[in-house]
């Protein structure tokens, strides 16, 4: 039993993973993060790596801070039921999708798509993804 204590908790592992994607997808660093809550960036660190559990009333703090629903941070969770949250298809989409916006290059890509204003620019920006990879599958 002792040595579960010192392992993180694949929940708690789960929701760091969260905070942290969507703190980078804000383009906010822990510092500030940490400055917000009242707490020092370490802090932030450690419930990055879901070495330290976060509360209700913080993981609330941060859920407001970071401009998402609670339910956020729980998405995808392990041991999550395939009939709660739709079939295993769906889930690893949205794990592919998680895996993307964690890359340096997914994180840059959106945010510099968030930024196009005119839809018919971006969905030919989609085309031309589309049919880059298209290409590259050819070849």
């Amino acid at each position: 039993m002792i040595e579960n204590k010192k392992k993180p908790n694949p929940i708690d592992i789960h929701v760091g993973s969260r905070i942290r994607l969507r703190r980078t997808m804000l383009g906010m660093s822990q510092e500030k993060l940490g400055e917000s809550l009242g707490i020092t960036f370490q802090q932030i660190q450690k419930y990055e790596k879901g070495t330290n559990r976060v509360g209700a009333s913080r993981l609330q703090n941060i859920s407001n801070i970071l401009n998402v629903p609670v339910s956020f941070f729980f998405e995808d969770a392990p041991g999550e039921h395939a009939g709660a949250g739709g079939g295993m298809a769906e889930a690893s989409s949205s794990n592919y999708v998680v895996d993307f916006l964690s890359s340096s290059e997914g994180l840059q890509l959106n945010r510099a798509f968030v930024k196009i204003s005119d839809p018919k620019v971006r969905r030919k920006v989609v085309e031309l993804v589309k049919a880059l990879a298209a290409e590259a599958d050819s070849d």
